[in-house]
């Protein structure tokens, strides 16, 4: 569990993400839940690369979720994120990308993150630009990617 100043962040548990998935009312959203849950299945010693993970208060209320997209043999983790319509503007997005992503660097094998955002979604491309991301002039599957290279001794190792 990652905690911050606002914000508890962890990985779901399979029984979490299967009631998750459940609830789902999205086809694209609860297939994707699925993909996820089959990797952590797969993969039971990275969980954490698979999963859904939880963004709730200290209180308890879950404000959102994020989510690795597994991590690559170069290194490179995708991430993905989002909070719920009646906790947007408040900085948890922010936040929690700031400290998963702190936590990902973590991992000696981690080079990059990526994260792809839709060009109209400037709330998320703002969220990425505080938290030290960079738009990489690609275009991927979801919009356009982003990156945050680990650095070392002032060497980009990923771009």
């Amino acid at each position: 569990m990652i905690e911050t100043e606002r914000l508890r962040i962890y990985p779901a548990s399979k029984t979490q993400m299967e009631a998750i998935i459940s609830a789902q009312t999205d086809d694209e959203l609860k297939a994707a839940y699925s993909m996820m849950l089959e990797g952590c299945m797969n993969h039971p010693d990275k969980w954490e690369w698979f999963a859904l993970w939880v963004i709730e208060l200290h209180s308890g209320e879950n404000v959102g979720g994020l989510c690795f997209k597994g991590l690559d043999a170069n290194g490179v983790a995708e991430i993905g994120y989002g909070i719920s319509d009646s906790y947007q503007r408040n900085g948890y997005a922010t936040e929690a990308v700031r400290a998963v992503c702190a936590w990902a660097f973590g991992n000696p094998d981690v080079t990059c993150i990526e994260a792809e955002t839709d060009a109209g979604n400037t709330a998320s491309q703002r969220v990425l630009e505080k938290c030290g991301f960079i738009a990489s002039g690609k275009i991927g599957g979801e919009g356009s990617v982003f990156i945050l290279p680990r650095v070392l001794d002032r060497k980009i190792i990923h771009a």
